[in-house]
């Protein structure tokens, strides 16, 4: 049976006080397997493992209370090995490089940041921004709507104020929350918003880097902003192996931009 490998730890990371369960149905028990200076938390992996969202709120559960006891490196959903023993060769092989992560990422937390525009705010905003949009709209309510090149011609001017608008607030969220993370990574690409960021920031930065985003979602109603966290910085970390990184059949593992929590930040 495949193993499912949640995260990684010091070799003295404690056990669990109390039981701690998994992914699967019925979840399966966590328990921790140690290699020289690593340890890593694992569980038996069902065989049907996909990512649903009783599985995606397991896996956050086991890295928030295994978490609670010290520092853990938060592998992405989905990570699987053969077995135990192969789980065991990578953390031998490759203990560097996971006691480097686990240096730089101890006390950080992860903010995902989403935005959207809301249609009806955007649109009016490029009316009243663009003189030649708002002139032709003007022109066309007065002619009764205007023939059908003009319409058109309104239409192009829309869609590219737009998406100029787009580009000016992809980069007013990035340049107000960027300064006050230790870095930032993408989200997956295509995913339908005009910004989907993640965020690295000490975890008692997390109420300054809240309130940062309410103050932005306030300056700019037209937006729509979804912040979760704070959370295991899943996006910062790197792995060097497959046997740490294998994936169930038919998804592509969690990342940020695909958390299970998402709160909405209103002006």
């Amino acid at each position: 049976m495949a193993t499912y490998v949640y995260g990684i730890a010091h070799a003295d990371h404690p056990d669990p006080e109390q039981q701690v369960l998994g992914i699967g149905d019925p979840p399966r028990p966590v328990r921790i397997v140690r290699a020289g200076e690593l340890a890593a938390v694992v569980s038996d992996c069902p065989e049907d493992l996909r990512p649903k969202r009783r599985d995606l709120l397991a896996h956050q559960h086991v890295l928030t209370e295994t978490g609670s006891a010290g520092a853990v490196l938060p592998l992405r959903f989905g990570s699987l090995s053969a077995d135990d023993d192969a789980v065991l060769g990578a953390l031998g092989e490759h203990t560097e490089h996971y006691k480097a992560q686990l240096a730089e990422l101890t006390g950080r937390v992860e903010f995902n940041v989403k935005a959207a525009h809301r249609e009806e705010a955007v649109l009016r905003l490029v009316v009243d921004d663009e003189p030649e949009v708002r002139r032709l709209t003007e022109a066309l309510q007065s002619a009764g709507g205007g023939s059908y090149p003009e319409r058109v011609r309104l239409g192009e001017l829309v869609a590219n104020g737009v998406r100029a608008r787009e580009v000016r607030d992809a980069h007013t969220i990035e340049q107000t929350l960027a300064p006050l993370a230790e870095r930032s990574a993408p989200g997956p690409e295509g995913s339908g918003w005009l910004v989907n960021l993640s965020f690295l920031l000490p975890r008692e930065d997390s109420a300054s880097f809240t309130e940062a985003a309410h103050r932005l979602a306030e300056a700019e109603p037209h937006l729509e902003l979804l912040v979760n966290g704070p959370l295991p910085p899943y996006s910062f970390v790197r792995t060097v192996h497959a046997a740490m990184d294998g994936q169930a059949d038919g998804q592509t593992g969690g990342r940020a931009g695909e958390r299970p929590h998402e709160k909405s930040v209103q002006g």
